[in-house]
This record gives structure tokens, C-alpha cells and sequence, in this order.
């Protein structure tokens, strides 16, 4: 693991990983980028970790894509506008994936500054907290002229619709993670000094849970935004068919009728 990812794995299964370049932000070069997708690709399969949590080192949680001409090497003779797509295709669109798809819960905690992409990055998550002093900043379209990407033109609209995706992707205006919270954008907002800790607990929460279950809920809620009512009623049908028949339910079922509190550990 490069240094530029700092990893830690607690007992109770939850992994922290942290981004670690604070001189430059935390902003995304191919080290950092492809070391992040290759730990969320091995969290899959390791079956002591339940549970993510992504944080920044330093005052960022992630100012998004490095534009040092060095930070991403490109095959010579590609104008700028395809090392960039190659740039999203290997690295920038799979990591957006590996988070927003991940088999384990993730909770993204946004300790400072988000600006561009990695306000992307922030909103892949299950659940995403912020520390009171934290912003986010989207600067494609008024600094740079080019769109919000790593998924942050379809986050926002979804979460907080298009006409505030549009004052901030047009504008560039930070926008404090108070109003963030209160937007819905993000769960909740925390001190600073709380920060990380929330953050873990919360993912302790998740690691405790019926982890299969929890990504099929967040699944199902990523499909009602392009389902009609029929096609969500038909698609709970079929998921629910699926899940009744994992241990993790019969588990849950058997505590409720024994009134303890259930043990998903050894089961899901």
C-alpha cells in the first residue's frame, strides 16, 4: 500500500481508509486514485472487513483530480481531451463504482474541503457525514469550463434537484456542510474533533447489521430513481424473494420471537 493511503482495520471489522497527500489537498493522482480501487477491490473479498470508512488527511477531504500534466502519464499524442477520458476510464469512473457499488456499507467523512471530483467521491457513499467546517465546491463550470464528473452530475440533481445542482455547478459557490445537511445532500454534520469518530461509529453500526441486506436496501433506493411505481412494486418483489432466503433473515426472524437482539455476524 502506497503511502499516499493510509488503512486501518478495527476489531469490529470496520477498515478506514484514508487519503493522504494533505499538500496538495488529497487530490487525485494515478498513485492514490488506483490505490483506492485496489483496496475497495480487496475489501470485497476479505471477509473481517463489514464495514468502510473513507476520510482525508490534513484540512481536505479531497479536491479531486490532480492537474499537474505529470499526475496522470498518458500515451504521447493524445490531445487533452482523450488523456482525460482515458484518465476517467481507468481510474476516476472505476472508483466512483467501487464505492457507490461496494459489498460492504461505506461511510464517506468529509473532514474539510471537497471541490470537484471528490465531491463525487464524497457522495458515492452509503452515508456520508461532514465535519462542521467542511464545504463543498464545485468548480468544472465557472473555473474551467467542463462539467462536474465522478458521478457529481448525477449525484447532485438527485439528491437535492436540478435547480440547486445548477446554482452550484454554475456559480461555484461553496456551500457549507450545515446547508448541506439541511438540503439533504448529506446525513448529518458533526465537530470537527467528533468527526472520525461518528464516522466509525456509525460504520460499527453497519458492520453489526445484516450487511448483504443493508447494500440491498441503498440498491433499491439507487433503482427507485429511475423506476416507475410499478416497476419499484415489481423489483421489491423479486428482491425480496432473494433476501427471505438468506440466513441473515432467518437469524433476524428467530430473535425478534426470542427477544434478543440478533447475531449477524455469524451469519451474513
Amino acid at each position: 500500500m502506497s503511502d499516499t493511503l493510509l488503512t486501518e482495520l478495527a476489531d469490529n471489522g470496520v477498515l478506514t481508509i484514508s487519503l493522504n497527500r494533505p499538500e496538495v489537498l488529497n487530490s487525485l493522482n494515478e498513485t492514490i486514485t488506483l490505490g483506492l480501487l485496489q483496496a475497495l477491490i480487496d475489501a470485497r473479498t476479505n471477509k473481517d472487513v463489514r464495514a468502510i470508512v473513507i476520510t482525508g488527511a490534513g484540512r481536505a477531504f479531497c479536491a479531486g483530480a490532480d492537474l499537474d500534466s505529470k499526475s496522470w502519464p498518458s500515451p504521447k499524442g493524445l490531445s487533452a481531451g482523450e488523456a482525460t477520458a482515458a484518465s476517467m476510464d481507468r481510474g476516476f469512473n472505476p472508483l466512483v463504482k467501487a464505492v457507490s457499488q461496494s459489498t460492504k456499507p461505506v461511510v464517506t467523512a468529509i473532514n474539510g474541503i471537497a471541490a470537484g471530483g471528490g465531491v463525487g467521491l464524497a457522495l458515492a457513499g452509503d452515508i456520508t457525514i461532514a465535519s462542521e467546517s467542511a464545504k463543498f465546491k464545485l468548480v468544472f463550470g465557472p473555473n474551467l469550463g467542463i462539467i462536474p464528473d465522478m458521478g457529481a452530475s448525477w449525484f447532485l440533481p438527485n439528491l437535492i434537484g436540478r435547480a440547486r445542482a445548477n446554482g452550484l455547478a454554475l456559480l461555484g459557490d461553496d456551500l457549507p456542510a450545515a446547508t448541506a445537511k439541511e438540503w439533504g445532500l448529506i446525513w448529518d454534520c458533526v465537530p470537527a474533533e467528533q468527526l472520525l469518530a461518528e464516522a466509525q461509529a456509525i460504520a460499527g453500526r453497519l458492520a453489526d447489521g445484516p450487511t448483504i441486506g443493508l447494500k440491498a436496501v441503498v440498491k433499491a433506493h439507487d433503482r427507485a430513481m429511475s423506476n416507475t411505481l410499478s416497476e419499484q412494486l415489481e423489483y421489491e418483489k423479486e428482491t425480496q424473494r432473494v433476501l427471505f432466503d438468506f440466513p441473515h433473515v432467518s437469524e433476524g426472524v428467530r430473535a425478534f420471537i426470542e427477544k434478543r437482539k440478533p447475531n449477524f455476524r455469524d451469519v451474513s
